[in-house]
């Protein structure tokens, strides 16, 4: 989980055999309605570029900066822990 300024960000991964097949966002900014249309579409434009990049070298979707780094943060955890 990353703590960012609006709220944690916390990643959960799948891998099978080495490869990324699921990503699955456990928390994200949920504080005002602001934060919902921002995660609305940002997150699932992160997830599939960490399903195509296998990794967490992804871009940032703009407008959405601070979910962003905390995606990303929570990502490169959690690929760390799974040995990616």
């Amino acid at each position: 989980m990353t703590q960012t300024r609006w709220g944690p960000v916390q990643v959960k991964i799948t891998v099978t055999d080495g490869t990324i097949t699921k990503v699955t966002v456990v928390q994200s900014p949920s504080g005002n309605g602001r934060d919902l249309e921002i995660n609305s579409r940002a997150l699932p434009v992160l997830t599939q570029e960490t399903i195509d990049a296998q990794s967490a070298k992804i871009d940032m979707v703009s407008g959405a900066t601070v979910t962003s780094d905390g995606y990303v943060g929570s990502l490169q955890s959690a690929l760390d822990q799974a040995g990616i």
